[in-house]
C-alpha cells in the first residue's frame, strides 16, 4: 500500500554535512527523513521557492524532456530501502502506457516538486524505524542549528 506524503521541509546535518528532506504523511503523523546532497537540496529548495532560474537545472531539464516528448509524469514512489539507501521510481505515461524509471529519491521529489505530481511512499517504508535517526538526530540538536533549518 502507498502513503501519500508532501515535502515538509529541508535540515541541514551539520554532523554528516548534508541535508535532510523530511517528508510527511498527508493523512497521518508519520514523517521520513532522507539524507541527501548539497545540490538536490539546492533543487527542491528552488522548486518549494518556485523559484525561476534564468536556464534550466537538471531537474527542470527533466520536467522539459518528459513535456517535450508529450508524457506526463504522473507520480514517484519511493519503493525501498536497502542497506540505508532509498530507491524510488518515476511513473510516466503516454495515455496508454506507462513506464517506471528509476531514481533516487531526492531527484525524483526534485522533478516531482516541478511537474506538480504526488509523492508516494511505500507503506513498509513508514514502519522502519527511520524517524528514529531524525527523533535522535533533533533532541541532539543545538540552538545554533536551528538557523540552518530550510
Amino acid at each position: 500500500m502507498l502513503v501519500e506524503m508532501k515535502v515538509e521541509g529541508l535540515l541541514f546535518d551539520p554532523r554528516s554535512n548534508m541535508y535532510i528532506l523530511l517528508l510527511k504523511e498527508i493523512d497521518g503523523a508519520g514523517t521520513l527523513p532522507i539524507w541527501i546532497g548539497k545540490p538536490e537540496a539546492d533543487s527542491i529548495a528552488l522548486a518549494l521557492g518556485r523559484v525561476a532560474t534564468p536556464r534550466p537545472l537538471t531537474h527542470d531539464l527533466i520536467k522539459n524532456v518528459v513535456e517535450g516528448l508529450k508524457l506526463k509524469m504522473t507520480r514517484i514512489v519511493i519503493t525501498e530501502i536497502i542497506d540505508s539507501t532509498y530507491y524510488a521510481l518515476i511513473y510516466v505515461s503516454d495515455g496508454k502506457k506507462e513506464t517506471l524509471i528509476d531514481s533516487r529519491p531526492s531527484d525524483a521529489v526534485a522533478v516531482a516538486l516541478r511537474c506538480r505530481v504526488p509523492i508516494f511512499v511505500e507503506e513498509s517504508i513508514m514502519a522502519t524505524k527511520t524517524a528514529d535517526e531524525l527523533d535522535e538526530w533533533l533532541k541532539n540538536l543545538k540552538p545554533e542549528d536551528f538557523g540552518n533549518i530550510m
